[in-house]
């Protein structure tokens, strides 16, 4: 199914019925990277998974300012108005998540609980920002420069999913194959437009979550866990899982047990 937001395509998928969540994939993925999440939970929700702007099947700009992570908030804000939904849960991983933490700030009346796999509020410093801003937009210039194939070979294999490799290699290839569905001119956009350095940093703003929050991260994933950890301390409302022996994409490395948690959490919100 697809929708034209303030001039843009979203492609999205909705299946099940019940309470709605709204699922926002991570960088390079699309709405078909939740399938196995999903199944775990139509029978008691409606989910609404998008392809996020420059991925999938949705509208890759040209102008990277398009890909504004507040831009997007209001997007998927306006989307799901304009499917009847006014409250929902949402659920990102990584970059999605990152936006699902930004509607949350921007309209904390309409997000009924906020779930964070593996993600950040943002660089608190404007000298980290810049920083990554600079890495991401030499990333972009790798993707113009070599295309698609290449980048998603070196993608794959940066130590962040490094865990992935111990998944059968039918999954890896499946993964790999997705990847390639994207675009050069989305994927570039993305990166200059809606980067951990392009977005303001949402720290000083978490204690003003009053939502219930869960966070969800890999106790192979140093990183993330170090900023869950830190995030809890701030967030009012908040819960905090450890999934033991999983990597950045606990939904990929092991969606039964990632459903599991998504279930149990949401019944008491």
């Amino acid at each position: 199914m697809e929708r034209m937001i303030h001039g843009c395509r979203y492609h999205y998928g909705r299946t099940g019925s019940g309470e709605p969540i709204l699922l926002l994939h991570g960088f390079t993925g699309d709405c078909t990277t939740w399938n196995e999440t999903i199944a775990s939970l139509t029978d008691r929700y409606q989910c609404v998974a998008v392809d996020l702007l420059g991925h999938g099947k949705s509208s890759c700009p040209v102008d990277a300012a398009r890909y504004d992570i507040q831009l997007l908030a209001r997007d998927l804000k306006e989307l799901m108005h304009e499917l009847s939904f006014e409250r929902f849960h949402v659920l990102g991983y990584s970059m999605g998540g990152r936006l699902a933490l930004t509607m949350a700030v921007l309209y904390p009346d309409v997000v009924k609980s906020l779930i964070i796999e593996s993600a950040s509020p943002g660089l608190k410093t404007e000298e980290e920002r810049a920083a990554r801003r600079a890495a991401d937009e030499k990333l972009a210039t790798k993707i113009e420069a070599e295309g698609m194939e290449p980048f998603i070979d070196f993608w794959t294999n940066i130590p962040l999913f490094a865990t992935q490799k111990r998944l059968p290699f039918a999954k890896q290839e499946a993964i790999r194959r997705q990847r390639l569905q994207n675009h050069v001119v989305g994927l570039s956009g993305s990166l200059k437009g809606m980067g951990t350095g392009s977005q303001p940093s949402w720290w000083t703003e978490l204690s003003a979550l009053t939502m219930p929050v869960l966070l969800v991260t890999g106790t192979l994933d140093e990183k993330f866990t170090d900023i869950a950890n830190e995030m809890k301390k701030q967030l009012p409302q908040a819960v905090w899982k450890e999934v033991s022996g999983k990597g950045h994409a606990i939904h990929v490395e092991d969606s039964a047990e990632f459903g599991t948690i998504i279930r149990e959490f949401l019944l008491y919100t």
